[in-house]
């Protein structure tokens, strides 16, 4: 039997091995061959020692398929946090992470680096008859990764540099505020990160809707988030369904746009190569790396909140700089007696568009997008009361209309009007 440990230290393996398995679902053990079945073990048992207590599976006649089943009901924190907290470390570190705040105990204790050096060799290891040895360079880098997270502060003072803790915050007033951020926005696990630090952690939220999954893109949103506040380029890997291997691409992240509905997360990118603009799902982006600062950040930031007044949805079908291709979509319904409510919800739900008012009884609703077909869930949702339809994009128009034939024909109703 082949040995594996929860610590990982690529999150890309792990986040492919969830997204693969346990979000898309649905996969046996023989579906997946871009890794040895010895490596698929290891890393299922290990996605099983977070994930344990909310896995089932089904058996059907091409194997067992294992899968995620959660009721938000019953659960009050995201279980695939767990994955970030379980990053792999050896001994080395762990035992000189232990030093160094053991040697900076209190926020008013400092030293200077040789002085660190000197109580390492002194005062922890020197009762060792086969010590470890630390060198100068090795708790140098490890004292400016401590300093970059904030957790170490340094202060000059001529020529020498002290180190000293820094000093903690009192966050028990915040245990309301950090729970539902850390369950609702993005890169929660920050707000997870600190209430695991919480003495009295009391949980008094529930979620109806608790979308949960993008907790494994928390990186990648991260390193997003960065580039945005920089206004950096980025090189980035996107993941194309048509292909097995991914895209190397070179963006300038615009903006995140998370779907109140399912909890998708996109991201709205411009290519400069192609001049044009595009949307990501950020579950098919991995490895990115920060490129320079671009002095058109802004303005391409601006075309995007002008665009925006034309996306439905995250489509802007590669709309090219100043050429905007639009599709027209246009529909009449008819209300009965006391159906006020009916125009009042078209008029709340619509995002773009206008309304016109026809009669006292019917009203037509008109709008200008990139992407007609991401309209289409929402129109369904007046079918009944719909008389009278228009899209520029012909092919949507008539999957539309086939799909309502289909729904008539399950119905067993055989004449449909057109």
């Amino acid at each position: 039997m082949s040995s594996y440990s929860e610590l990982i230290k690529n999150f890309e393996r792990i986040r492919a091995y969830m997204r693969e398995f346990y979000i898309y679902g649905f996969k046996s053990r023989d579906d997946y061959s871009k890794k040895s079945a010895r490596s698929y073990d290891d890393e299922r048992r290990r996605i099983e020692s977070w994930l344990g207590s909310h896995m089932s599976f089904v058996r059907t006649p091409e194997g067992k398929n294992v899968f995620i089943s959660i009721d938000s009901r019953s659960i009050r924190h995201n279980p695939f946090y767990n994955a970030w907290k379980a990053k792999s470390f050896t001994d080395g570190d762990i035992t000189l992470h232990f030093i160094i705040f053991d040697i900076l105990y209190a926020p008013e204790v400092r030293h200077t680096l040789a002085e660190i050096m000197d109580l390492i060799d002194e005062k922890y290891l020197s009762g060792f008859e086969f010590p470890m040895m630390f060198d100068e360079s090795t708790v140098r880098k490890k004292l400016k990764e401590y300093t970059s997270e904030g957790i170490i502060v340094t202060e000059k003072e001529g020529r020498k540099v002290y180190y000293r803790r820094g000093v903690d915050v009192d966050i028990c007033g915040l245990n309301d505020i950090l729970h539902y951020y850390s369950e609702v926005a993005p890169c929660g696990v920050i707000g997870s990160f600190i209430l695991d630090k919480s003495e009295h952690h009391e949980d008094n939220f529930t979620f109806k809707h608790h979308y949960i999954t993008g907790a494994i893109d928390s990186g990648i949103m991260a390193a997003l988030f960065i580039a945005m506040r920089e206004k950096r380029a980025l090189t980035i890997s996107n993941l194309s369904k048509k292909k097995d291997l991914p895209r190397r691409c070179r963006i300038i992240p615009l903006r995140i746009l998370i779907s109140v509905q399912n909890g998708r997360q996109h991201l709205v990118a411009y290519l400069p190569e192609f001049n044009s603009f595009h949307a990501y799902r950020l579950d098919y982006l991995s490895n990115a790396k920060l490129e320079e600062v671009t002095p058109r950040f802004d303005e391409l930031r601006s075309e995007l909140d002008r665009m925006q007044d034309k996306m439905w949805g995250v489509n802007v079908k590669h709309s090219k700089w100043g050429h905007d291709h639009l599709e027209h979509v246009e529909f009449v319904i008819r209300i009965g007696e006391h159906e006020d409510y009916i125009i009042q919800r078209l008029e709340r739900e619509k995002r773009v568009g206008r309304i016109e008012r026809i009669d006292d009884n019917t009203y037509r609703f008109i709008a200008d997008v990139y992407d007609t077909g991401e309209m289409i869930p929402w129109i369904r949702t007046f079918i009944c009361r719909i008389v009278k339809m228009n899209f520029s994009n012909r092919t949507v128009e008539n999957r539309f209309k086939e799909d309502l034939k289909a729904m008539y024909k399950m119905y067993g109703i055989e004449e449909v009007a057109e």
